[in-house]
């Protein structure tokens, strides 16, 4: 390894969020940067990987042998079951993923003796909207919400080590995060490109699948590996958390013509339509459009996971009157950072390097 200020450690690298760190970090001139994942990711130049299973404590300490130059962890490894909205509130799943952090700092800690930071990855989950309407906006320093969340978990894990520890912690919340990955369980990006695509395939136009008009806010994957630099290299950051957001204001339909548009579509009437039930249906027509358009060779379920179940959340379907959810970013700007991202371009970024990558045709 070249021998640079920093080496971070990129936890959860074949992830939309990981992926975008792992890019992020690399491209900084006194970073090292390690990826820690189940799966290979492809990695940028000069970038290690190292394949470790976090829910196996043993796997954990023979990685750490190797790991003994982190100076920064970005933590974004995470754990969801099949049943991705039930597993919200499911015991198991916040076992685990608790058990998946608790194995990865066991294992450091008797190595990593240059560690001085982590940062964390929650969510809006945090606030609670996925059990009751949040206020809004919502705002970091605002008491825990009273639900049973892995992120508490997490942080209260984080929160004992640190007192007796060297380190720092920052924990970030973004909204609905846009960004590249396959198998990933929350790829919106993802799930529009393709939904768009198997609709264009049978002569369909794109009509909006989900539910009534609501204010809603996203994260381009991009900007989370900004403030992530942003918290690992400014001591204001140390031990606090804030909400991660592009910084402007998100309701679908607003948004849905443009994205016809980059696939060539009219637009529809709005069609309510429960992806997660009738989108798995066409595997086989994924396949045809895999071979007429040269796309690379991955299944429907493997671009989507269980991001179909996600997208059905996010459009707020069956919902007719959906509670706007508002994330604060004034915390973030008084502390120094005030980058943001037009989300209608972001996330016809992300749809453009799918195609070009091969995962949607054009």
């Amino acid at each position: 390894m070249i021998r640079k200020k920093h080496t971070i450690l990129i936890v959860g690298a074949s992830g939309v969020v990981g992926a975008a760190a792992l890019n992020h970090f690399a491209a900084l001139p006194d970073w090292n940067v390690i990826a820690l994942s189940r799966r290979f990711v492809n990695l940028p130049f000069l970038a290690q990987h190292v394949s470790v299973d976090l829910t196996d404590r043993n796997a954990c300490d023979q990685a750490a042998l190797g790991l003994s130059d982190v100076t920064h962890i970005f933590y974004a490894a995470l754990y969801e079951l099949p049943e991705l909205v039930a597993g919200w509130q499911d015991p198991r799943q916040m076992a685990v993923n608790e058990a998946m952090l608790r194995n990865l700092l066991d294992a450091l800690a008797p190595v990593a003796k240059k560690l001085r930071h982590i940062t964390l990855m929650q969510g809006t989950k945090a606030y609670g909207g996925h059990v009751e309407p949040a206020r809004v906006p919502a705002k970091e320093h605002w008491p825990r919400h009273p639900h049973k969340n892995f992120y508490w978990l997490q942080e209260d894990l984080l929160r004992e080590r640190q007192t007796k520890a060297a380190w720092t912690f920052t924990i970030l919340r973004p909204q609905i995060v846009f960004g590249y990955s396959v198998f990933s369980p929350m790829n919106i990006v993802a799930a529009i490109g393709a939904y768009a695509a198997l609709q264009r395939e049978q002569g369909l136009p794109l009509s909006f699948p989900g539910g009534g008009r609501y204010i809603n806010g996203a994260s381009d994957s991009r900007l989370i590996a900004r403030v992530a630099e942003f918290a690992a290299t400014n001591e204001i950051a140390a031990n606090e958390t804030y909400n991660v957001v592009n910084g402007d204001a998100l309701v679908w339909q607003d948004i849905w013509g443009s994205i016809a548009a980059k696939f060539k579509m009219p637009v529809g009437e709005p069609a309510p339509l429960c992806l997660a039930d009738n989108m798995p249906k066409h595997e086989a027509l994924w396949a045809q459009l895999v071979n007429k358009h040269d796309l690379a060779s991955f299944t429907l379920s493997e671009i989507i996971s269980s991001s179909w179940e996600f997208t059905d959340r996010a459009f707020a379907h069956g919902v007719e009157h959906p509670a706007d959810s508002v994330l604060s970013t004034i915390k973030l700007r008084k502390h120094g950072f005030d980058d943001c991202y037009d989300t209608e371009e972001s996330l016809h970024d992300w749809l453009e390097l799918m195609q070009k990558n091969r995962l949607l045709p054009r």
